[in-house]
């Protein structure tokens, strides 16, 4: 029978170009090398989705399978499926290894090639399940285990200006989807249709600007009525009617970074309890964003905008948190949990973060008002502000539609 190995190099064809440059990703890996020799560590096994293409380029698609970014001193190594074939190595700064399914645990086995036996290792307590941290025991035998959780995910907030770029190129697609989907709403038209068209704006907007990306995993939520009480609600078939409330969210995706635009919309006309409540999420939402500015304490904005609404009478309305972090992130990854506009986050802003002002209330059905309103903007902070990167206008003026 054939030869049958563990693991193997499948280097197939040249390397395609990043989204970031070498000197870019070898930044990173500097940046990540030095916080392992403050905490001890002689190893990293990253094996989240964000960390392993922040740190390489590659971003995976794991259906199952695990995939790492080993770091040492001397190199980096995306580990990774059979079924991939050559496109993680292609598609990643550094070396790669392939491992095989001819006997369970290959993975392991791979890294193992990377690390050694017995090392300082770090690993992500947010990401690695029970099940594989009892692998990695068993097969890596470290000798200290090094949490890089917290660490990275401090590196990953402060941007650097290649990611502004990045981050201010998808917010100008967002905005392209949102003005393709004001396009589209009319009395009749089902949510999914609204919602593909602002998809498809997005997407060929992405091939114009990015002809070298890989296309992948944009999407749109568009909501009406019922549907909008929830800002992470699926798509439905639903029929929009005159006067129908609707939440409009564009997410484009480019490279495994994440931007939004999220508003609320009217079907052709808004009775007077939904004008009230909608200018007063507005309210809330220019307030927030005049507050972000170094200096600010996540914590403090948050109750800033929390006093807004309960003046208002409006606080019992609002269930999350008002903002978060920008970078390499999705739906299904990621999250600079760090750097959220939330009571219990107590970050100080600093210029080169990236951050969403995005309050939203959600008042029941049979309420006067009955929706859910949302507005978001993306904002970098500078040296003596913001700069806000979102571009599709948002209240009533301009958002009356169809």
């Amino acid at each position: 029978m054939t030869a049958r190995p563990d693991f193997y190099r499948f280097h197939n064809g040249q390397k395609a170009p990043l989204q970031f440059s070498e000197a870019e990703y070898e930044a990173r890996l500097a940046g990540l090398r030095a916080r392992m020799a403050d905490l001890g560590c002689e190893a990293a096994v990253l094996t989240s989705m964000h960390n392993v293409s922040y740190y390489s380029g590659f971003t995976y698609c794991a259906f199952g399978r695990p995939y790492a970014l080993v770091v040492t001193p001397e190199t980096s190594v995306t580990i990774s499926a059979g079924i991939d074939a050559g496109q993680p190595w292609r598609r990643c700064h550094g070396d790669n290894i392939t491992y095989t399914d001819w006997q369970r645990d290959n993975y392991w086995r791979a890294i193992l090639s990377v690390t050694g036996p017995g090392r300082a290792l770090g690993y992500e307590s947010d990401h690695l399940t029970l099940l594989q941290m009892g692998k990695l025991e068993s097969f890596l035998r470290p000798a200290q285990m090094v949490d890089l959780f917290d660490t990275t995910m401090r590196q990953r907030m402060m941007k650097s200006p290649a990611e502004i770029a990045l981050i201010r190129a998808g917010a100008a697609v967002a905005d392209v989807g949102g003005y393709a989907i004001r396009e589209a709403v009319r009395p009749g038209a089902r949510e999914i249709e609204v919602a593909m068209a602002g998809r498809d704006a997005m997407e060929l907007e992405i091939a114009r600007r990015f002809p070298e990306a890989e296309y992948r995993d944009t999407w749109v939520w568009f909501q009406s009525g019922l549907n909008t009480d929830g800002a992470h609600n699926p798509v439905t078939a639903r029929a929009l009617q005159r006067g129908d409330i609707l939440s409009l969210n564009t997410f484009p995706m480019i490279s495994g970074y994440y931007t939004a635009l999220e508003r609320t919309l009217f079907v052709q006309e808004v009775d007077a309890a939904s004008l009230a409540l909608w200018q007063a999420n507005v309210g809330a939402h220019e307030l927030g964003i005049s507050l972000l500015r170094p200096g600010a304490r996540c914590s403090e904005v948050t109750e800033a905008i929390n006093r807004y609404f309960e003046e208002r009478d409006l606080l019992q309305y609002r269930t999350f948190g008002y903002g978060h972090s920008f970078g390499v992130l999705s739906h299904y990854y990621g999250r600079e949990a760090g750097l959220e506009l939330r009571e219990d986050i107590d970050t100080v802003l600093e210029p080169g973060m990236v951050i969403s002002m995005e309050p939203m209330l959600t008042v029941a059905e049979g309420q006067p008002g009955a929706g859910g309103y949302r507005e978001h903007d993306i904002l970098v902070i500078t040296e003596d502000g913001n700069e806000n990167i979102t571009g599709y206008p948002y209240g009533p003026e301009f958002n009356v539609v169809g």
